[in-house]
């Protein structure tokens, strides 16, 4: 007989979906944290990242309304904006999130699990087991193997909102996400200068290169050097500042170094050879309904390797938690599901679904329709003409492959091209919705207007027809 019907280990996106989804169904949850609710995603990633630059929009926007560049001394002045993040964090902890975890055995803070068979696990002196464990842990910050790295006082998103004060100079190793969203953050908050050093030809590595050359050409309006394409050959302490060396001879002072480049998974303590689980260099070994190699243990999240991405690993957590209650062959294929992201510059960069690489790789028919911001009447009217929503759909069924939308809400658009690439709704019945008018969704049915227009001239063949008759009639 179990304690449990479920444990879970690690409450951030994955774990909480787990543990609150399944407590609603009536399920004896443990779960266990070592640390806090919410993971990295709600302490030290993706919500305090967003107040940071909310307020370094707003920032922006003053100095920018007043006429000041951005970096000059008349610039409005900028507080310790951290323990004002900190606030936040700490209402939406204990007012919101705990209370979603009434109905759930909390195991909080007393240290790590680790596996001693396939249905029990230990924290500290204590036992719990259950029918199945769930994996939701996550992972951290990789640092790269920089000779001289491991000397340096380093940043990275588990301890930037914790810092003292906005740094005068920053570098940034890595133009993913992360290191995007704070080198503008940042820049906008008043450090003097930030510099992104990025071992790949462009920013956003995941996304298509127009897009990564766009959002270069914005950080150097705003005073951010980008420096792609290279490789770091080592770092060292001068003078009480941080020296960053490349492969192309430069050198990079500054007061800080925060490392943004890619993510790593902190598997050893879980011990989980004693239930059979199997894992590697890209995380935990999962089949395609998130099981592992132990028929007891799920692991939904970063902890597979599969998606990093918060919003993906919560759905993950729900499908996984629906699997363990269905034979096999009903359950939910997890790779069948598409990913939408958001980069959340300004403007923002959103993507779903294939890029043209992928597509010219398949031998895919495709054709590019295009719908720009800049022609766009109420985007103009507003100041935000910067951007385009593109679409790769195929010329003659209408069938959906991928859209990216560069620009103002481009987070909220990309849900309709997700879920009309998921359930293949074809191009034209985007345009037949009807979309509220000005908002920057509009773009998204004039793509489909634009697509339909290409077909002109087959449907000017089958008016001359129709119409033809109908004079020979009226003759």
């Amino acid at each position: 007989m179990f304690d449990y019907d479920l444990i879970v280990i690690g409450l951030g996106p994955a774990g909480m979906a787990v543990s609150i989804m399944g407590s609603e169904m009536g399920l004896k949850i443990c779960a266990i944290e070592k640390h806090k609710i919410g993971g990295e995603c709600m302490n030290v990633g993706c919500i305090p990242s967003k107040s940071l630059l909310r307020m370094a929009q707003i920032r922006h926007n003053v100095t920018r309304a007043s006429g000041m560049a951005l970096g000059t001394t008349a610039a409005p002045a900028v507080g310790n904006v951290f323990p004002k993040i900190q606030e936040f964090i700490d209402y939406i902890n204990s007012a919101k999130t705990r209370k979603m975890f009434d109905k759930v055995h909390l195991v909080l803070g007393e240290g790590a699990a680790s596996f001693i068979d396939g249905h029990t696990v230990a924290v500290g002196e204590k036992r719990y087991s259950a029918k199945f464990i769930f994996i939701c842990t996550g992972s951290r910050p990789a640092i790269p193997p920089v000779p001289g790295i491991e000397t340096i006082n380093l940043l990275t998103n588990e301890n930037v909102f914790s810092q003292p004060d906005i740094p005068e100079s920053l570098t940034i190793i890595g133009g993913g996400a992360i290191g995007c969203e704070l080198a503008q953050a940042f820049a906008r908050l008043g450090t003097r200068q930030v510099n992104i050093v990025h071992m790949d030809p462009n920013l956003l590595p995941f996304g298509d290169a127009d897009t990564g050359q766009f959002l270069e050409g914005v950080f150097k309006r705003e005073g951010i050097a980008v420096y792609n394409g290279r490789r770091l050959t080592r770092v060292a302490m001068e003078d009480s500042k941080i020296a960053l060396f490349t492969d192309k001879d430069e050198k990079l002072v500054s007061q800080r170094l925060l490392v943004a480049a890619g993510r790593q998974w902190d598997l050893e303590s879980l011990k989980l050879g004693n239930a059979g689980v199997q894992y590697g260099r890209k995380g935990i070994q999962v089949d395609k309904h998130l099981r592992t190699t132990c028929r007891s243990v799920y692991a939904p999240g970063d902890g597979n390797g599969h998606v990093l991405l918060s919003h993906a690993a919560m759905h993950q957590g729900m499908l996984a938690l629906m699997n363990c209650m269905m034979p096999g062959p009903f359950g939910f294929n997890f790779r069948r599901y598409v990913v939408p992201w958001t980069v959340f510059t300004d403007p923002p960069v959103s993507v779903v679904g294939a890029s043209e690489f992928d597509l010219k790789k398949q031998g895919r028919r495709y054709e590019t329709v295009v719908s720009n911001y800049g022609d766009y009447g109420a985007a103009i009217a507003e100041g935000i003409g910067e951007g385009w929503v593109k679409a790769f759909i195929h010329p003659v069924t209408g069938r959906i492959y991928g859209a990216r939308i560069v620009g103002e809400g481009s987070g909220e658009m990309i849900g309709e091209w997700a879920l009309a690439i998921q359930k293949k709704i074809r191009i034209w019945d985007i345009m037949f919705l009807q979309h509220s008018f000005p908002t920057m969704s509009f773009l998204t049915k004039r793509v489909a207007e634009t697509w339909m227009m290409n077909r002109m001239p087959r449907l000017q063949g089958l008016c001359r027809l129709f119409f033809g008759s109908v004079m020979q009639q009226g003759k």
